[in-house]
């Protein structure tokens, strides 16, 4: 209970960390965070370009549907990074000052979620070229938004702690990310992915979360209540496994940084 406390005793704190993060991700750029809405547009037209030419996937609207995925894949990517490295980033101030340590992680899981949100305008400005269906159910990525975010501040708490330990964390975890970013049907259709590969899937948590996103924002349909159920599910998970080892483990973080 007192970890949600210091969330609300710190609240202050956190915002100058989440406000420093987005600065410090834009300082010298002339368009700043209008970076957050041309990126995401690039990075689409680029990529559709590429495999709408070359493998021709017979997906309706495939421009808003990469442009979903991609999307989603960056924000887990980039905020279990930032997190990850977050307690060692901080070292200097956590040995001089007290400060509970996983408002570092936190902030900076946060910090990417508002940069997710800079990119809603360029899905939105994306729906709107391709005609899709933008109506009221779009207030439904609230939901996937949230779940999102709980499961990757829980990611981020397990990895930041782990990291201190173990520095060849950092590079297992990127391995990994190429190897979600392959395994989660981002660019291609899932179902060309061969029964004997389906765990690929099944076991995948960016699987569900991105499905989510496309039922609101590609399919303009309310998530089904199952799949809101299985992300809920990991999620809760993901959080308490986070806490669990990073309260474990951060009283000797001083001894390893």
């Amino acid at each position: 209970m007192s970890l949600f406390n210091n969330l609300i005793k710190y609240r202050y704190l956190i915002k100058v960390l989440v406000v420093r993060d987005i600065k410090t991700k834009y300082r010298r750029s002339v368009l700043g965070v209008l970076w957050s809405l041309l990126n995401p547009l690039l990075m689409m037209i680029i990529t559709s370009m590429v495999f709408s030419t070359l493998f021709r996937f017979d997906v309706p609207n495939y421009i808003l549907y990469l442009l979903v995925g991609q999307v989603v894949f960056t924000f887990y990517s980039e905020s279990t990074n930032f997190a990850m490295w977050s307690i060692l980033g901080n070292g200097a101030l956590l040995k001089k000052v007290y400060i509970p340590k996983y408002l570092f992680p936190f902030s900076r899981v946060i910090s990417s979620c508002v940069n997710l949100l800079f990119t809603i305008p360029a899905v939105i400005i994306m729906m709107l070229y391709t005609e899709a269906d933008l109506n009221w159910t779009f207030i439904y990525l609230l939901m996937p938004i949230f779940l999102m975010l709980l499961f990757c501040i829980g990611v981020g708490l397990l990895l930041s702690a782990l990291v201190v330990y173990f520095r060849d964390i950092a590079h297992f975890y990127g391995v990994l990310l190429t190897g979600l970013n392959y395994a989660t049907p981002i660019f291609y259709p899932e179902n060309i992915v061969p029964a004997e590969y389906s765990m690929l899937l099944e076991y995948n948590p960016l699987y569900y979360y991105v499905q989510a996103f496309r039922q609101v924002l590609w399919q303009g349909q309310i998530p089904e209540l199952d799949l809101i159920m299985t992300c809920a599910a990991m999620s809760v998970s993901a959080l308490m496994i986070g806490i669990v080892v990073f309260r474990k483990l951060q009283n000797e973080f001083v001894l390893y940084m």
